[in-house]
């Protein structure tokens, strides 16, 4: 079975001297690319003492002239990278400590955290990381569960045990973002949440055949139901109205709001909005679909400007994936 190609190369590094290979937080495009060519090592915090910079499942990915992820902000990297190439030459899981019962004192942690990692060795035929990156490409989320030695990965709708020793961690699918409009402002908010690490496609029906020179993300011209209907929306796709064009946003608004995207934001006044709503409800929309539009949209910081707005709106994005109660918003 071809391994799926998951991997856009941002937060992927060869050396240097800037850790760009930190930039990313999701490991699986950068293992999708290390098993590609090879056996890839996979670093895994397994637990945490006194806090850290980086919590319990952050990963780092090694293969062959690659290095993905970060762990601790720069104290442990480089070691950590040692026994990962050791783990790739003798195939030998490590189970490294760093911090109060280190058997490394010269290795210091500024944060005073007690880090403990799991280092395995996964060959390009490996059930379990196959299983993963599938489940990754069919958008399903996932168990994966490792003594280093012993692996398995299963659909997170699965009930499966540990056993002793294991270590758990759901990965969900990666995060996407649908992006309406073509003037700046939707240019800096689709811009930033590819940089931000979402799979993210602008939509602008009938806009120029050329795609927006904006690395990373995906063009659509086609109408806002179709358009969505062929990016898919489910509990892990956010969609951001940003047009100036009333039944553009109207009917992109139909399409999104009764579907599973947990976030929709429009962009737009705020005295304009009771109209907006009332032609919503005059559609079919529930009450209950509409309680979850965010607008005016973004949180409130203050700023008018593209990138300005597109912060905001990818900060309420953000607070909306993570749970947080809610925010500030942005005034009309």
């Amino acid at each position: 079975m071809k391994l799926p190609d998951l991997a856009p190369d941002i937060g992927l590094d060869t050396g240097g001297d800037w850790p760009l290979h930190g930039l990313a937080e999701d490991m699986r495009p950068a293992l999708a690319k290390a098993l590609a060519r090879g056996p890839a090592a996979l670093a895994t915090i397994v637990a945490l003492g006194d806090g850290g910079p980086r919590p319990v499942g952050a990963q780092m990915v090694f293969g062959q002239a690659l290095r993905a992820g970060f762990l601790s902000g720069g104290c442990i990297e480089a070691d950590v990278e040692d026994h990962a190439r050791a783990s790739l030459a003798d195939g030998a899981p490590r189970r490294l400590v760093y911090g109060e019962g280190s058997p490394w004192p010269d290795i210091r942690l500024l944060c005073g955290a007690r880090i403990e990692i799991l280092v395995e060795r996964l060959d390009p035929d490996d059930p379990a990381a196959r299983a993963l990156l599938a489940l990754a490409a069919a958008r399903i989320p996932a168990t994966w569960i490792s003594d280093g030695q012993r692996r398995s990965c299963v659909p997170a709708s699965d009930a499966v045990a540990p056993w002793p020793g294991a270590f758990v961690r759901r990965f969900d699918p990666a995060p996407r973002l649908v992006v309406f409009g073509g003037d700046p402002t939707a240019l800096a908010v689709a811009s930033l949440g590819a940089q931000s690490g979402f799979e993210t496609t602008l939509v602008r029906p009938k806009g120029p055949v050329a795609p927006p020179p904006l690395p990373g993300v995906a063009y659509r011209r086609d109408a806002p139901a179709a358009a969505l209907d062929a990016v898919g929306l489910d509990p892990w796709t956010a969609v951001a109205v940003c047009g100036h064009d009333l039944d553009i946003d109207h009917a992109a608004l139909l399409a999104a709001l009764p579907s599973p995207a947990p976030y929709v934001g429009l962009l737009g006044a705020r005295r304009r909005l009771g109209e907006r709503l009332a032609r919503l409800r005059a559609d079919g929309v529930a009450e209950a679909d509409l309680a979850k539009l965010r607008a005016p949209i973004g949180l409130d910081l203050g700023g008018k400007a593209p990138f300005e707005v597109a912060v905001a709106v990818i900060g309420e994005i953000m607070a909306t994936r993570h749970g947080q109660p809610a925010l500030a918003r942005r005034k009309a």
